[in-house]
């Protein structure tokens, strides 16, 4: 059962944060429309009571999830939100994807665990000097594949089964990760914007997905949140 705690989620901080600026009235998804409160300039405002709400609930979720050593994937690839993703995914020793989502990372998990493989054997050649015993075109070929593997896997190299939760920061950016969680019934968090569709996601957490000052508010939010789960395993006899 999840436990209820106090989040500390303040509605001044999402507004300093820019938390409930959405996009422009002509870009929006008419299902978002429960979670907008106005329109200001032409842009639609997110109800940041919603917000706050289906933050905590998200808060709980990953909570009770750390709480019982579940797995977390952190999933934002968009300039705006990588660097975020990485601190998030490290303070809360989760798994993440920054840079492109490889199509069947997860609905192909067989392919993925090959890769990792891959991956880990590169990595201990290159630290045991391994590159240096082989040809200077063999050992340019392996470096320009760990390289590559490194860019795109280097976040989930130490996962080595499915998550049991995803985070998806940005819905439209990351729909392919989405989808691959929607078919293998991975519960999914999403930060949504207003052109998005709250119904593809299990805790939809309405929000502006092009700020950084924003995405780094509600990260911080769950990372503390998993942090906490995790320390409250540790206390548990």
């Amino acid at each position: 059962m999840i436990r209820r705690r106090y989040w500390n989620i303040n509605l001044e901080e999402m507004l300093e944060a820019g938390v409930h600026f959405g996009h422009g009235i002509k870009k929006w998804n008419p299902r978002m429309a429960p979670y907008i409160s106005a329109t200001r300039k032409g842009i639609h405002i997110t109800n940041l009571t919603r917000t706050a709400r289906f933050l905590s609930e998200a808060c709980d979720l990953v909570f009770d999830a750390a709480s019982r050593r579940k797995q977390f994937l952190i999933v934002g690839t968009k300039k705006k939100a990588a660097d975020s993703v990485v601190r998030a995914a490290k303070k809360a020793r989760c798994h993440y994807v920054n840079k492109k989502w490889l199509g069947g990372i997860l609905t192909n998990w067989s392919t993925t665990e090959m890769r990792l493989q891959q991956f880990r054997d590169l990595r201990r050649e290159q630290k045991t000097g391994g590159f240096n015993r082989i040809p200077k075109r063999d050992a340019a070929r392996f470096k320009r594949q760990l390289s590559h593997l490194q860019t795109y896997l280097g976040g989930i190299k130490y996962m080595t089964g499915l998550p049991d939760i995803v985070i998806i920061i940005d819905q439209q950016e990351e729909y392919t990760a989405l989808r691959e969680c929607s078919t293998l019934g991975i519960p999914t968090i999403c930060l949504i914007d207003t052109n998005c569709d709250p119904d593809l996601a299990d805790i939809p957490i309405p929000a502006n997905d092009d700020a950084i000052a924003s995405i780094r508010l509600i990260l911080n939010k769950l990372v503390f949140a998993i942090c906490e789960g995790r320390s409250s395993y540790i206390r548990d006899p």
